[in-house]
């Protein structure tokens, strides 16, 4: 007993057994399939590697030259519509003074004023685009 198993352990180190169907671990080629190894699951296993690998790439293209430019054409367009946006709103302010707006009975309920700044102001105001009239 203790032969073959040192006979089995010294073959490999010597490369007599089975030397021209041992795989090269990480080449570059195709696995190919040897003996028992090569069945209808194992070929389908292959099939289905390469299909993940088409798919893979697919959709890697997809993302780098697809989405990638849509996603910034349309940061280009929500700039341009931010500033068109914030000129029309200084013409306005031009037009259309905030002093002579009217104030309607529900804005800007207050019961009670806020425990933080003046009172008056919400935790969201933004004092470009909120307004409130004190004086009345």
């Amino acid at each position: 007993m203790f032969a073959p198993r040192v006979l089995a352990r010294s073959t490999p180190r010597l490369g007599l057994a089975r030397a021209p169907l041992r795989r090269r671990p990480y080449s570059s080629e195709s696995p190919k399939l040897y003996g028992a190894e090569d069945n209808e699951f194992n070929r389908e296993r292959a099939r289905m590697n390469e299909h993940a690998a088409e798919s893979g790439e697919f959709w890697r293209k997809l993302c780098l030259y697809v989405a990638l430019p849509c996603l910034g054409l349309g940061a280009i367009n929500a700039k341009l519509r931010w500033d068109a946006h914030w000129e029309h709103q200084a013409h306005e302010e031009h037009v259309n003074p905030r002093a002579e707006r009217p104030e309607y009975p529900y804005q800007n309920i207050r019961t009670k004023n806020f425990w933080w700044g003046d009172g008056d102001k919400t935790a969201f105001w933004n004092d470009k685009t909120n307004f409130h009239k004190k004086d009345e």
